[in-house]
């Protein structure tokens, strides 16, 4: 598969995940699936890991990575296929920055997981209070501690469930666009098949002379020019 292609693929791969991180950032701001204050949810919500760094910043490569395919060989400088190669240089920065967005959305879902989410508890049993009742990741091996937290219904599952799949999906993500990096690499230097041959841009002709003596009008000067003849037009 030629690198236009191959990055084509990848932006299909892309989109779907996009729009799935920011259906899960949305959906921790209703912790256990209801509404409440905004004060009691969990504080990673708000810096939009999944919104922006997955979300809205893995968009834009994506769209980028689509076009690649289609993109047409525009010459320049007598070279058939600088646009090409000019396009998937300029992939690169794209997806460098398709990493920075997932690696944030990573980190910060990390960050959430240890933390553990904000929850309803029993302030020296006679109040209720917000807080975090959960430090260093203890919760994640131990499930009786979940009980300290009294509501909303199932908020550390839905904790859990969803900035894990913020996780992962990030980690994708950062995963397809340092792919890309190495495809837009290959494609800037080797260029496209779908402009004028696949690695090194080489187009072999091949035609054979119905006269192997052919004369030159201008000096009268007898050629001998063998019966294949081989023109050979590097794009580089």
């Amino acid at each position: 598969m030629c690198s236009g292609g191959f990055a084509k693929c990848l932006g299909i791969c892309l989109i779907p995940l996009a729009i799935l991180c920011v259906l899960c950032n949305i959906l921790l701001f209703f912790p256990g699936g209801t509404v409440v204050d905004t004060t009691y949810i969990t504080t990673e919500a708000f810096y939009f890991g999944g919104i922006v760094g997955s979300g809205v910043l893995m968009i834009f490569p994506a769209l980028v990575f689509l076009g690649l395919k289609n993109n047409d060989c525009c010459g320049c400088c007598g070279n058939e296929s600088c646009g090409r190669r000019f396009a998937m240089l300029s992939s690169i920065l794209f997806a460098a920055v398709g990493v920075l967005g997932a690696g944030y959305s990573v980190i910060v879902s990390a960050i959430a997981m240890d933390r553990g989410p904000r929850c309803r508890t029993w302030g020296n049993d006679t109040y209720e209070e917000w807080n975090y009742p959960f430090s260093k990741g203890d919760y994640l091996s131990n499930h009786t501690l979940w009980e300290d937290c009294e509501g909303p219904k199932g908020v550390v599952t839905w904790h859990l469930t969803l900035f894990s799949m913020l996780l992962i999906m990030g980690v994708i993500q950062v995963a397809l666009c340092a792919v890309q990096v190495v495809n837009g690499l290959l494609g800037a230097l080797c260029g496209d098949c779908g402009c004028c041959g696949c690695c090194g841009g080489v187009s072999i002709y091949y035609w054979e002379s119905q006269d192997p003596l052919i004369f030159n009008d201008t000096v009268m000067e007898k050629i001998i020019r063998p019966p294949l003849f081989f023109s050979i037009s590097c794009s580089f």
